[in-house]
C-alpha cells in the first residue's frame, strides 16, 4: 500500500484536486514547490523548496516516498514568442532532469514515476481515432514538447523505476483550466464555433483526470495512457452546450480561422486543431469515468 506520494505542482489545478484525493484515500503527499510562502508542514502534507533553473532541491522531499507523481509545466496559452516557447519547453524538461539526477545521488525508495503529457502529441486529424499505440507525431510546436518531454520521462526506466505518462486532454474545471475560455465570450454574448467548430475537443473533467493519476499510483500501472473522458465532442458543440446551460443563445457566426491566426499566431492552433482520442486502454484497465458526457460534466461545473 502506498503510504508517502511526492507530488511536484501539487499547488495547482490537478495538483490541488490530486491531493484532496489522496488524503481521502490515505496517502499522505509531500510535495516540491517554487514558492517558500506555499511550503506547509501538516501530518500528510509537507512541502519542501525547489528551484528547477537553479539546479536547487531539498532532498528531504523524497523521504518516504515511494512514488512520484510529476505535473509541473507553464500554461500553454499566451503568444507563442520565442522566449514563450523556450519557458514552455524549459519548464517541462528542466524540473524532470532535476529530479533524475537527484534521485540517481541519494538513498530513496521511489519505484513508480508518474509524468503529465499531453494528447497534444497526436497529429491534428477529424476522422482517426488516435490510441497509445500510434506513433504519429504531431508537426507543430507541441509535438514537439511533448516528444521532449516524455522522451526525458523515459530516463526513469534507467533507474529501475516504472514509468507512466499521463497524455491529459483538455482539462474541464470551475476555476481554471479550458472551460473559463469557453464561457466568458458566451457570458459576454460573443460566444461562437472557432473556425469550422469541427474540430474536436478531446476533453476530461478534473475529478476524473485526478482520479486517473490517484488509480494508476494504486494499482501500479506503467506505460502510456490517454487521459480524456470517452465521449469527446466537436467545438460547435461543447460552444452549444455551454451557451444552453448558460442561458446566452448564440448569435454569432463561426469566428474565421483566419481572424484567430492573425490574433493568436502560431498558438491558433489550440483553438483551430483537435484529436480524436480513445480512453479504452485505462477504461479496460478498471478505470470507471465519474463524468463519461459532457452534459453530466457541464451541469456539475457550470
Amino acid at each position: 500500500m502506498i503510504k508517502t506520494v511526492l507530488i511536484t505542482g501539487a499547488t495547482g489545478l490537478i495538483g490541488t484536486e490530486l491531493v484532496r484525493q489522496c488524503h481521502h484515500h490515505g496517502i499522505a503527499v509531500n510535495y516540491l514547490t517554487t514558492r517558500k510562502d506555499k511550503i506547509e508542514n501538516k501530518q500528510n502534507y509537507k512541502g519542501f523548496y525547489w528551484n528547477p533553473e537553479k539546479g536547487e532541491i531539498d532532498t528531504n522531499a523524497f523521504k518516504g516516498a515511494t512514488a512520484i507523481i510529476n505535473l509541473v509545466g507553464a500554461p500553454i496559452s499566451g503568444r507563442w514568442t520565442r522566449k514563450n516557447k523556450r519557458r514552455i519547453l524549459e519548464s517541462r524538461v528542466m524540473p524532470l532532469n532535476l529530479l533524475y539526477e537527484t534521485l540517481q545521488k541519494i538513498e530513496h525508495s521511489v519505484v513508480h514515476f508518474i509524468t503529465a503529457s499531453a494528447v497534444g502529441i497526436y497529429p491534428n486529424s477529424k476522422t482517426k481515432l488516435y490510441t497509445e499505440e500510434d506513433i504519429e507525431v504531431a508537426n507543430n510546436f507541441l509535438g514537439t514538447v511533448v516528444l521532449a518531454w516524455e522522451a526525458v520521462a523515459g530516463k526513469f526506466k534507467s533507474l529501475g523505476m516504472d514509468v507512466s505518462k499521463v497524455r491529459t486532454g483538455v482539462v474541464l474545471a470551475k476555476d481554471g483550466g479550458a472551460l473559463p475560455a469557453f464561457v466568458r465570450p458566451i457570458k459576454l454574448g460573443m460566444g461562437a464555433p472557432l473556425g469550422s467548430g469541427e474540430q474536436w475537443v478531446p476533453w476530461i473533467h478534473i475529478e476524473d483526470i485526478a482520479a486517473i493519476y490517484l488509480f494508476l499510483l494504486t494499482h501500479e500501472l506503467e506505460g502510456k495512457y490517454n487521459a480524456v473522458a470517452p465521449n469527446p465532442v466537436q467545438n460547435k458543440k461543447i460552444t452549444k452546450m455551454i451557451a444552453a446551460k448558460l442561458e446566452n443563445p448564440l448569435w454569432l457566426p463561426n469566428i474565421p480561422a483566419s481572424f484567430l491566426k492573425l490574433i493568436l499566431g502560431e498558438m491558433a492552433v489550440l483553438a483551430l486543431e483537435g484529436q480524436l482520442v480513445s480512453s479504452k486502454k485505462i477504461q479496460h484497465l478498471g478505470y470507471n469515468f465519474k463524468y463519461y458526457n459532457l452534459e453530466n460534466a457541464l451541469e456539475d461545473l457550470l
